[in-house]
């Protein structure tokens, strides 16, 4: 089985030689375990305007500041935008959301669009999810979650893809339980690029077209399995489909078939909100206000995780294709919201 952690991120209230270590032992034992890491990153418990981002960047360390309120990312806007390697979410849980919350991606999108890729709008997210940008302190520790569309290849049912998700999910946990600060898995499905990472593509693979997916019980299958059967279950837990970085459903979202509208319905009930879905640099903020107030609404109704990222390249419009330069987003022609 090709056994793929996407990440190991470590919470933490400052980044010390020795947290680094520790997150480099948690590496270095999955490592020697067949286990495949592609990225390590450190959160930190608030917004920190002196630490070195780059040179953690140099250490191949990606930095998470967690959850900020409107005021606090006013306070340090002007750093995130310069920055390279910091990922932060803007908490609208409870917020009268208006074009003023919209402006701040616009600006970004105008003055350092690839730090869309590391901001996302949240609603109701949960602590120690070590996936970016939505991750946020709760506590020191560590968690780690999985790429498991890979273990999906060969597989010729969800039961059988499942299988395997629980057999690493168990062997991941037996692994850690020794380390002082293990927090938890994050069994979200996160899928990317093509092929068997990608999770269109196992759709396809079981003679489902992706429409039609849709309105089957496929997603909430699978989103009740890896809830339910995680040894140690930690932060989002759900099905993530990111627009452009399941390269598979970037396709269908060129086609027509992964509109704003189906995004939320299938995270409604199976998924974490809308991910690196493309944004026009002259779409209109005020569709973009609706669209965040009905997360909002959604998210709160039935008490459930959900996040916006919008991703621009800075240069794009509606109809024009996007030149994002960023190997983890597939370019698109651009639809409007």
């Amino acid at each position: 089985m090709d056994k793929v952690i996407r990440t190991i991120c470590l919470f933490t209230n400052e980044v010390t030689s020795q947290e680094v270590e520790k997150l480099e032992g948690i590496y270095r034992l999955l490592k020697e375990r067949d286990f495949s890491i592609q990225t390590k990153r450190i959160c930190l418990n608030s917004y920190n305007t002196q630490i070195d981002d780059k040179e953690l960047s140099d250490k191949g360390i990606l930095l998470g500041l967690g959850e900020l309120a409107f005021g606090e990312l006013n306070e340090n806007f002007a750093d995130f935008l310069k920055s390279e390697n910091k990922a932060i979410n803007l908490n609208l849980t409870n917020e009268n959301i208006m074009t003023e919350h919209i402006d701040i991606l616009f600006k970004i999108i105008e003055h350092k669009p690839d730090n869309t890729f590391r901001f996302t709008y949240g609603f109701n997210l949960p602590a120690s999810s070590p996936y970016f940008p939505s991750a946020k302190f709760g506590q020191n520790g560590f968690s780690v979650g999985l790429q498991p569309t890979d273990l999906s290849e060969n597989c010729k049912s969800v039961a059988e893809w499942l299988g395997k998700i629980k057999s690493v999910l168990e062997e991941i946990d037996l692994l850690l339980k020794p380390f002082d600060g293990y927090l938890g898995i994050d069994s979200s499905i996160a899928p990317l690029f093509q092929g068997s990472s990608s999770l269109v593509n196992f759709v396809k693979r079981l003679g489902i077209n992706f429409s039609h997916s849709a309105t089957t019980d496929i997603y909430t299958t699978i989103s009740k399995f890896i809830k339910g059967k995680n040894p140690k279950p930690i932060g989002l837990c759900g099905l993530m489909f990111p627009c452009l970085e399941d390269f598979e459903l970037a396709e269908e979202y060129e086609r027509g078939n992964f509109t704003i509208e189906r995004n939320i319905f299938l995270s409604l009930h199976s998924g974490l909100g809308i991910d690196t879905y493309p944004i026009a640099v002259n779409q209109d903020k005020k569709r973009v206000v609706e669209i965040l107030k009905l997360l909002q609404q959604l998210s709160n109704k039935y008490e459930k995780s959900l996040s916006a990222r919008f991703v621009s390249d800075g240069k794009a419009h509606i109809g024009e294709k996007t030149d994002f330069r960023n190997q983890y987003l597939k370019d698109v022609i651009i639809q409007g919201l």
